[in-house]
């Protein structure tokens, strides 16, 4: 029996990871932020966040191609601090967090608005900072949401195929993640080798999911 490569796995992992922790930083401070916007401006800035979500992948792919191709602004100046993205792990990143933000962002955003307001006026009234009433007051009244908005990020994050495809290409053992893997193999005729990473990657979505409801019972019991 063949040793099985499982570095698409590693890499589908680092991802999902890497991509969750950038989406939960950025995605909590917009949410926030967009909170005391009025209604004309939260409304588009949350139809822009929200934008990845119902593009096809490889549009979006397509979009990030053109900006960080070596051949544009962004690109060429990321390049001179020898930053390349186009087929690195760094394009799997900056693809899969473009792709699973939203997930992010509209969970915060929505758990945010679950928090009662009285208790925001009440403790700027006792003088916290909004930093501190974020961190101190927001935060722990959202956490099932921002923690269902976490898990999913990540789940969405490791599955993604369109964007990562065309930004970080498909190289073994470096951009090449399960959901390549399984294409890859599938196109090949080894469909014993596309069940095996099925299996692996439905495992594991469905033992993050299964978590996430238990963790968010324990939450919604306090």
């Amino acid at each position: 029996m063949e040793n099985i490569d499982f570095s698409p796995l590693i890499i589908s992992l680092k991802t999902g990871a890497a991509a969750a922790v950038i989406s939960f930083i950025i995605g909590v401070w917009l949410a926030w932020k967009l909170l005391e916007k009025n209604n004309s401006t939260k409304c588009f800035l949350d139809s822009l966040l929200s934008l990845p979500l119902v593009l096809p992948p490889t549009a979006a792919g397509f979009i990030l191609l053109l900006i960080f191709s070596t051949r544009r602004p962004v690109g060429s100046f990321l390049l001179s601090f020898d930053i390349k993205v186009i087929q690195t792990w760094l394009g799997c990143v900056i693809a899969a967090f473009v792709i699973s933000f939203p997930l992010m962002y509209r969970n915060a955003r929505a758990a945010f608005e679950q928090v009662d307001r009285e208790l925001i006026y009440a403790a700027r009234t006792l003088g916290m900072t909004e930093r501190e009433i974020l961190f101190k007051v927001a935060m722990p009244s959202a956490s099932p949401g921002l923690v269902s908005g976490t898990v999913l990020t990540f789940a969405r994050a490791m599955g993604e195929y369109g964007a990562t495809s065309m930004l970080a290409g498909n190289i073994p053992g470096k951009t090449a993640t399960v959901a390549q893997k399984i294409a890859m193999v599938v196109q090949d005729g080894n469909y014993a080798a596309a069940g095996m990473w099925f299996l692996i990657i439905t495992a594991i979505a469905f033992g993050l999911i299964t978590g996430m409801n238990i963790v968010l019972n324990k939450l919604m019991r306090k």
